[in-house]
């Protein structure tokens, strides 16, 4: 798999790719200091958020609408940041201090579509909600309605004018969150019940639903 690195500092560069030189599935094809790259440069992109003193989180939006994996990693570990940016539509959010094994494994796991949650996304989103109700996104409760109306994945992401890999990251961060209260939902009619379970969705907005739409997408 290719990788770009996006970082205004090249010594911070230069140590990503030694991070990631040891992985042998992982190979740098671009690196740069500003975020105007075109979706598709690279397999994933590694992408620093503060970049010459501009945040760059709607970077992130633009880059993920077109099917990039994008996967911020910042000194920055606030709240509103992390969750700004996986709302952005970033796989993961990195923080540089949490070290080679955490981004080679999340380089990895995005370049397969999975998730993958470090201890500060971790710390954040159990921060984000109560203790039993995860907290979604309004695209993640869209996703997951339109979703759950028996709607292809392909279908979802042209109602919400997004890519079918964005509508994939909405799925997996709302699976991720539920999850991380204890109340796994790896099938979509595991879903589906949490969500009514928590009123997110009620069944009469599930027009046209059938049981046979719900199996283990």
């Amino acid at each position: 798999m290719t990788v770009a690195i996006i970082d205004d500092h090249p010594v911070v560069i230069e140590g990503i790719q030694t991070w990631l030189s040891e992985e042998p599935r992982i190979s740098v094809g671009h690196t740069g200091e500003t975020a105007d790259v075109e979706p598709g440069v690279a397999d994933v992109l590694i992408l620093d958020l503060n970049l010459h003193g501009r945040i760059v989180i709607g970077d992130i939006a633009r880059l993920a609408a077109a099917g990039q994996r994008v996967i911020a990693f910042s000194q920055f570990t606030e709240q509103q940041v992390v969750l700004e940016s996986l709302e952005a539509g970033a796989c993961e959010f990195v923080a540089k201090n949490e070290g080679r094994a955490h981004l080679v494994n999340a380089v990895l796991a995005a370049a397969g579509d999975r998730p993958y949650v470090t201890p500060t996304t971790a710390g954040v989103l159990v921060g984000d909600r109560g203790p039993n109700r995860p907290k979604l996104s309004p695209q993640e409760r869209t996703a997951l309605l339109w979703w759950f109306q028996s709607m292809s994945k392909a279908s979802v992401a042209r109602r919400m004018e997004v890519s079918v890999h964005t509508v994939d990251v909405y799925i997996r961060r709302a699976r991720v969150k539920y999850a991380q209260v204890g109340r796994s939902a790896p099938t979509k009619a595991d879903m589906l019940a949490r969500a009514i379970e928590d009123g997110l969705v009620k069944p009469d907005d599930i027009t046209g639903y059938e049981s046979a739409a719900v199996g283990s997408g």
